[in-house]
């Protein structure tokens, strides 16, 4: 019999696998890769501007991956900083048009394939799967920061 631990990690590890497979075929149509569909969906959320601090906070990502991130979407002409008081410094980062209409796109198809890999849930298995899933992420961050105690 497979135990906890190893279904858990399969689990993980699988849908992992299948969700960078899928944003990264969604992904290469606007020349870019899978990990920036976090980047391009959080910015759309923000039709102001994000700073590349708050794009860390609420994204989960390091600064310098963020950094990077955003500078091929200004390479690729879907990000551009905002002027504030005449000046770029501080400025937030906005999507562009064609940013938004990509980022617009990408959201649509993300919805959908939540959608379809759990067509098979209830509404009341949906509530607890994923109250289950933010209890597990907030122990297992936890244990990151403190370390796994000993019995």
């Amino acid at each position: 019999m497979i135990d906890r631990f190893e279904r858990f990690s399969l689990a993980i590890s699988e849908i992992s696998r299948a969700w960078r497979k899928l944003a990264s075929e969604e992904l290469a149509k606007y020349g870019l890769k899978g990990p920036h569909a976090t980047y391009l969906t959080t910015m759309y959320r923000y039709p102001d501007g994000i700073t590349v601090p708050k794009l860390c906070e609420v994204s989960g990502k390091d600064k310098s991956d963020a950094s990077r991130m955003i500078s091929i979407l200004e390479e690729k002409g879907l990000a551009k900083k905002k002027v504030v008081d005449g000046s770029l410094y501080r400025g937030p980062w906005v999507l562009t048009d064609e940013g938004r209409n990509a980022a617009e796109q990408v959201s649509l198809r993300a919805s959908r394939a939540v959608e379809l890999a759990g067509k098979d849930l209830t509404d009341d298995t949906r509530t607890v799967f994923y109250e289950a899933l933010e209890s597990i992420t907030a122990n297992l961050t936890e244990l990151c920061k403190d370390g796994i105690p000993e019995e």
